[in-house]
């Protein structure tokens, strides 16, 4: 298989390439085959393009035009991390409309899931399907705690002289610590032209949004219409499991999936099971 043909269809391989609006300009990659309606990729806490795993992304992008792009002020995009998902919902529309796309669909993890719901809030037409993992809605009980887990999670990994992933995302038992290991693995499969990590200043920024959007009060939901697929693992201590069967109530006629013996990256830990069920949603 050629070259051009495998960055068509493998993240590791993606091209990152860039896009200048309003004086920011933000790094992106992209994959699949081109035309039709996107599947836009918002990405976690800390994360730059980097951290999507590529067994979910490969799938999808085997028969879609995917995009991943790091949030202003992280990875190789530029300018300032807002300290408010609102402002970071705002960039996305710009950087999606300066890319010239008027429909989009999401696929958000985590942060990324409460940009995507400000986003779809605020601009409907934009969005034709939604997919949210390991998220919660505007408002929701324990969000505002992320940043005390998260601290004390990056501690034990430095101790340990794991990934702090390792701890946030996976449980801390026999079928938790290898799903941990392969899925850092799987991140380390790209081995050239490699993402900048975030800064310090903007992962506390990041947070400081979090616990603001945590504390919040809750958006309206309800209009929502756009076909919506929610999951999780059973057991996320990041963004607690029960949000996200308070967003499969919210979002009427969404579809929820809770993966057994899993936390905050059951859909990392079930790859297998969870990347068939996402690509033929966001297929139809």
């Amino acid at each position: 298989m050629s070259t051009v043909s495998d960055n068509r269809t493998s993240y590791a391989l993606a091209p990152t390439r860039t896009l200048t609006v309003n004086g920011v300009t933000y790094a992106y990659r992209e994959l699949g085959p081109q035309g039709g309606i996107p599947v836009v990729l918002f990405v976690h806490l800390g994360a730059t393009l980097d951290n999507w795993d590529p067994r979910i992304v490969d799938p999808i992008a085997a028969g879609r035009h995917v995009i991943a792009f790091d949030n202003r002020g992280v990875g190789a995009s530029t300018g300032d991390v807002p300290d408010n998902v609102e402002a970071m919902a705002d960039d996305a529309y710009t950087f999606l409309r300066a890319l010239g796309f008027d429909t989009i669909d999401i696929f958000a993890f985590s942060l990324g899931g409460f940009i995507a719901q400000d986003l779809v809030v605020k601009h409907p037409e934009l969005v034709r399907k939604l997919v949210l993992t390991g998220t919660g809605p505007r408002g929701g009980a324990g969000i505002d705690k992320v940043v005390g887990v998260t601290y004390r999670d990056i501690l034990r990994a430095t101790l340990t002289r794991s990934d702090p992933k390792e701890f946030l995302f996976f449980n801390r038992n026999a079928t938790g610590k290898p799903a941990a290991r392969a899925f850092v693995q799987r991140l380390k499969e790209r081995t050239v032209d490699r993402d900048a990590d975030i800064s310090v200043r903007a992962f506390r920024t990041q947070l400081k949004a979090i616990q603001k959007f945590g504390r919040s009060a809750p958006a309206d939901l309800s209009a929502l219409t756009q076909p919506t697929l929610i999951a999780n693992g059973d057991n996320d201590r990041m963004v607690p499991s029960g949000l996200s069967e308070d967003l499969h109530r919210r979002i009427a006629g969404s579809e929820l999936v809770i993966y057994p013996d899993s936390g905050h990256g059951g859909i990392f830990q079930f790859h297998q099971t969870f990347a068939p069920v996402v690509a033929e949603f966001l297929a139809g």
